[in-house]
């Protein structure tokens, strides 16, 4: 049966270029060998509308000691729960991590744990401390993070590339190009690590 991988957009701004970083990588995903293993789907946390954690129930206890109790933990739990390893797609603001990632990260738990993972960052320097930052929440709460973390700088710079990404939530063709030919393969790498993690899985700890 083939593995169910979600490309999860985490930044909710609005403008926002993830999706087209997402569409970006899904489509070099799928043109790889390895694709025809998997089946993939672009998932975006703009769509739940998730609030900063408002459930009465710690995460860890879902649902062995307790539920959630509002429609937008619900959707978001099932959502991550349907699929068996994940692409995450995260800007870096300010020097780290945007608040919609970690907050859809800490949303869940169980859902999560023992699951694959691989982190794509994008930015002005490629979001490489917003990697860093994820890839330790991650591993932290038990999911297995793709050593391949490719970070995704606009091109040129801080000019236009970078203005119409922040400005307009537009990929520019400079950075387009660019990262299809400087940054395919290790995008790749990164989707085989998850698919070698897959084929080793790991029993949960109770």
């Amino acid at each position: 049966m083939a593995s169910k991988i979600a490309i999860i957009i985490t930044s909710t701004r609005t403008p926002r270029v993830g999706p087209h970083v997402a569409t970006l990588v899904h489509n070099i995903l799928k043109a790889s060998p390895s694709a025809a293993s998997s089946t993939f789907s672009i998932v975006d946390v703009d769509t739940f509308k998730l609030p900063v954690f408002d459930e009465p129930v710690v995460p860890a206890n879902v649902p062995a000691r307790g539920s959630f109790v509002h429609d937008h933990s619900k959707k978001w739990s099932a959502e991550i729960a349907s699929h068996d390893a994940y692409v995450l797609i995260a800007p870096e603001y300010n020097y780290g991590v945007a608040g919609s990632t970690k907050n859809a990260i800490d949303y869940l738990k169980n859902e999560w744990d023992g699951k694959p993972a691989a982190i794509v960052t994008y930015g002005i320097q490629g979001g490489k401390m917003a990697s860093e930052q994820i890839k330790q929440s991650l591993e932290g709460m038990g999911l297995r993070v793709s050593a391949t973390r490719p970070q995704l700088a606009f091109a040129g710079g801080l000019g236009p590339d970078t203005f119409g990404a922040v400005g307009e939530g537009k990929l520019g063709d400079a950075s387009n190009k660019e990262w299809e030919e400087k940054h395919s393969e290790e995008i790749v790498q990164s989707y085989k690590e998850i698919l070698d993690a897959l084929a080793n899985p790991v029993e949960k700890k109770e």
